[in-house]
């Protein structure tokens, strides 16, 4: 079994696509738990805030198989492979970590908007504040403390699955 940490992302239609992504995630791993939701400005483009969170689970798919998987939910759910890297999303799905594996393929783990993006950070250290990141012999919370939080506006939003 793999300890997994995927990020959640949506400014397209948020709520909706973020609710749904969520539950996508719930059905393939019911054992589950989340950071708070938190809605960010567009990082890399002019474009809607995000709304954000952190999920964890536990996993007997491989890398390979979680990466594909994670694809396949952001297909689903109105993603087009030709999207840009920075660009309205309806939803997004980010493999953070898996274990404490480190590569690059078929996904750079650890993921390095870890330590530089504060929506994916800050949800990380509050799901799981003593996670030692794999490379900075830091744990979540210590990372997110020597944050430079004047970099992203981020606050946390009122969201029920429900």
């Amino acid at each position: 079994m793999a300890d997994i940490y995927i990020s959640i992302g949506s400014n397209v239609e948020r709520e909706k696509h973020f609710r749904a992504g969520l539950a996508s995630l719930i059905a393939y791993f019911p054992k589950y738990r989340h950071s708070s939701v938190f809605e960010s400005e567009a990082v890399g483009f002019k474009g809607r805030n995000f709304y954000n969170s952190v999920f964890y689970a536990n996993t007997e798919l491989s890398l390979a198989e979680t990466c594909a998987l994670l694809k396949e939910l952001e297909k689903q759910h109105g993603r087009k492979a030709s999207d840009k890297k920075f660009s309205p999303r309806t939803l997004d799905l980010d493999l953070l970590l898996y274990d404490t594996v480190i590569c690059d393929t078929p996904a750079q783990l650890p993921r390095g908007e870890i330590c530089t993006n504060a929506f994916v950070l800050q949800p990380l250290a509050e799901l799981a504040p003593h996670l030692p990141h794999p490379c900075q012999g830091k744990t979540m919370a210590e990372l997110w403390q020597a944050y430079d939080k004047s970099q992203q506006k981020l606050w946390k939003v009122e969201f029920s699955l429900l």
